[in-house]
């Protein structure tokens, strides 16, 4: 079972898969809320355009029109209040799901607004607290407010989205969706090859002085040549494992495996070594006998995946293969 938290984290996930485009999504459950757990922006207006509302009720048993009404109330009077325009959407989400009275009372919006109306008078607790002016405006917006807005989301079609979401596998331990192919390098270099590319031209031209000077140059060393274009394969591969990441596995889970990637290899790269060229094939060698099985993409990574990150970090200045005089 879920915590309260975990519950609103959960539904934040979930509301990252719907169709609806959002601007932005932040999750503000917690005192002060104002009924907002979860507000999803239309426009840059946040607060002040379109927007719906998601609201975490993380009880033990179903959520019922008692404790829901208190949430509606809560709604009206911060637009009263200013606090933000009426949402769109409403939407209840709760782990036990609604009981059947209320979930057949949500789905008819003129009943269920009604039955909120007959509670807006002195003496109900639903209002106790309140001025009379606060309720009577309540109501006055209440009567014009179409409740088709107050929606219901069954846990069941819930899960069903946040399966298609990059939390999905972590928060469920299930396996990751498939990985596809990776991207072919293309057949120029492009800007964003320069400095790893720049790295294997001074591995190659420490090697072969009298033929390299140039990346086009390597060509005149077959087993260069051959050489770089592996490496090069191994680069795109690792940019893709890295642009899948971001769509199977939660935030910074790719950069988890690339820091230990680079502690791995990092000692191995700052040792003694005859040239370049063997401190590179020494690093390709070690990334490969590491132990990475706590990472949850290592079961979709290969061993050029992990040669192709060691050519991320020398993109990056984090690995250098031949050292500066």
């Amino acid at each position: 079972m879920y915590t309260p938290d975990e519950w609103e984290d959960f539904i934040r996930e979930w509301v990252t898969a719907l169709k609806e485009s959002y601007v932005q999504i932040k999750r503000l459950g917690g005192a002060g809320d104002k009924g907002a757990d979860i507000a999803a922006f239309k426009t840059d207006r946040q607060f002040e355009g379109a927007w719906d509302c998601f609201q975490a009720k993380h009880y033990s048993e179903p959520l019922g029109f008692a404790a829901a009404a208190s949430e509606i109330l809560k709604v009206f009077v911060s637009v009263l209040e200013g606090a933000y325009t009426l949402p769109d959407s409403y939407q209840f989400l709760a782990p036990r799901g609604l009981s059947t009275q209320f979930n057949m009372l949500v789905s008819k919006p003129t009943a269920l607004r009604e039955r909120f109306l007959v509670r807006l008078v002195e003496g109900d607790t639903l209002v106790k607290g309140l001025d009379a002016g606060t309720t009577d405006a309540v109501r006055s917006a209440a009567e014009r407010t179409d409740f088709a807005m107050f929606r219901s989301v069954e846990v069941l079609d819930a899960l069903t989205t946040h399966s298609h979401t990059r939390w999905h596998a972590a928060r469920f331990a299930t396996s990751l969706p498939a990985r596809g192919d990776s991207e072919i390098p293309p057949g120029e270099y492009t800007p964003d090859e320069a400095r790893y590319l720049q790295q294997l031209l001074a591995v190659y031209a420490e090697r072969r002085p009298d033929k390299i000077t140039t990346l086009d140059s390597v060509a005149n060393v077959p087993k260069l040549s051959s050489h770089l274009q592996q490496q090069r394969v191994r680069f795109f591969r690792a940019e893709s494992l890295k642009a899948y990441s971001a769509a199977a596995v939660p935030p910074g889970t790719f950069e988890e495996l690339q820091e230990d990637i680079h502690a791995g290899v990092i000692d191995v790269a700052e040792g003694d070594h005859a040239d370049g060229y063997a401190r590179l094939g020494q690093v390709l060698t070690q990334v490969g006998s590491l132990d990475l099985n706590r990472h949850k993409l290592i079961g979709v990574t290969d061993i050029d995946d992990r040669k192709g990150v060691c050519h991320q970090l020398a993109n990056e200045d984090r690995l250098i293969w031949v050292e500066e005089a």
